[in-house]
């Protein structure tokens, strides 16, 4: 089952035909509001509302652990994740764009659930942060679908919720950042350790500070024009992919077992 993680502009999914709402609780606490579940293009979906169902919670104090952990256990096998960015390089607002690496520049953020005293320290390959197959999937749907979407790019994870500096913009672009957002962090790693395929779809909303329209400052009205037009394709995207993702996972990574047993450190 696919799991869809809506983010700014997606705090409801309104081609999902709903069959019920459900309350989790979780040992990290509570999701940021009740899984949705329900039809789509004929196939079962979950959907997350990032920000809680009236966009409430900012990225920095989003439950990442318990979102991931309760789509994990109500049998998600994938997870695709929408987010709100900035464009660094390489692409305008309106774009889609779906992103193959990251850098990680939050702190401060429960970032793993291998945080327990009586836990072993466990290690997980992050080399490729999305799920290369899923990421092949998103792209075939684009493609039967006739829909833009532009593949590759770095997202840069930054706390907010603030927006940048052009000063900070300017390093990103110099790390290598090609896409700025305030959520992809640690949702992306949290979803490798408990095996889950995961990949993200981003819509550029404003160019990053400093840059093209923003050189002087990020306009707040552009960017809700900007999301409110997008927001129709990406939910052409997801109905075109939610039929490709099979009911079980679609990669198993070499680190499983190592989730099951547990990988001791010397």
């Amino acid at each position: 089952m696919l799991a869809i993680i809506g983010g700014s502009g997606l705090t409801r999914l309104s081609t999902l035909a709903v069959t019920h709402r459900q309350v989790i609780r979780t040992p990290y606490g509570e999701p940021s509001a009740a899984l949705v579940f329900g039809d789509l293009a004929g196939h079962r979906a979950v959907f997350l509302a990032r920000h809680g169902h009236g966009h409430t919670i900012p990225p920095h104090r989003v439950n990442y652990r318990a979102n991931v952990w309760a789509l994990k256990q109500q049998g998600a096998s994938a997870i695709l994740a929408v987010a709100s960015v900035g464009g660094i390089r390489g692409s305008q607002p309106g774009d889609l764009v779906l992103p193959h690496q990251l850098i990680d520049y939050t702190w401060g953020r429960p970032s793993t659930f291998f945080d327990g005293d009586d836990q072993q320290v466990v290690h997980v390959d992050f080399t490729h942060p999305y799920s290369q197959r899923l990421r092949e999937l998103c792209l075939q749907a684009a493609a039967d679908g006739n829909i833009a979407l532009d593949d590759g790019g770095v997202y840069g994870a930054v706390s907010g919720p603030r927006l940048e500096t052009a000063a900070e913009i300017d390093r990103m672009d110099r790390d290598g950042a090609t896409l700025v957002g305030m959520t992809g962090m640690p949702e992306a790693a949290l979803a490798r350790e408990l095996g889950i395929d995961y990949a993200s779809v981003c819509v550029v909303v404003n160019h990053a500070a400093g840059r093209g329209e923003s050189h002087a400052g990020v306009s707040m009205a552009g960017i809700a024009d900007v999301l409110e037009s997008a927001m129709d394709s990406v939910r052409a995207l997801i109905e075109h992919v939610v039929p490709l993702v099979p009911e079980t996972p679609i990669e198993i990574e070499q680190h499983r077992g190592a989730l099951r047993m547990g990988v001791e450190t010397k």
